[in-house]
């Protein structure tokens, strides 16, 4: 087994898990639409990197079994829910678990990021001008996936934090 195929399954891996990860925050965030509808795009790269990398792993005579049919990776870790709204009692506040969510989403871009950045590297070394193409053609959208989550959190901290 060489270097790219390490990075190629670290990404695949990854990625599945990014995609299943911002689809379920979409999903228990409904009603702050732009966590909602942000999220749900950016999920689609990450699968669209997650097709593109099966592709690329193929010369490699890698080949990797594909998601869950409801599109969340095998294996992925479960995330609390939130309380319905209006509801009392014990649990995270809805503004918490939002933060706690986009630090997640956070911290998996970020190591996406790490591996598309050792995929480079090692297409570069080796001369691997398709890893090298796959690479730059998908970094750019995980140091985007990075910002939003990024942004999100200097957005909704200050208001989320001092209301506790």
């Amino acid at each position: 087994m060489n270097g790219t195929v390490l990075v190629l399954r670290a990404l695949h891996r990854g990625e599945q898990d990014l995609a299943a990860e911002l689809a379920s925050v979409a999903e228990r965030h409904a009603a702050e639409h732009e966590i909602h509808h942000v999220a749900l795009d950016l999920a689609a790269w990450s699968r669209e990197h997650v097709e593109r990398l099966e592709r690329a792993a193929r010369p490699h005579g890698l080949y990797f079994a594909g998601a869950d049919q409801d599109g969340s990776a095998p294996g992925s870790p479960a995330t609390p829910t939130a309380r319905p709204a209006g509801a009392r009692g014990s649990g995270p506040e809805p503004g918490l678990l939002l933060l706690h969510d986009l630090r997640d989403l956070h911290l998996r871009a970020t190591e996406n990021s790490l591996y598309w950045e050792m995929l480079a590297q090692v297409a570069q070394a080796t001369r691997d001008d398709r890893a090298l193409g796959l690479a730059s053609d998908c970094h750019p959208r995980t140091l985007r996936q990075i910002r939003w989550t990024n942004t999100m959190i200097k957005t909704l901290s200050p208001q989320a934090l001092s209301s506790l």
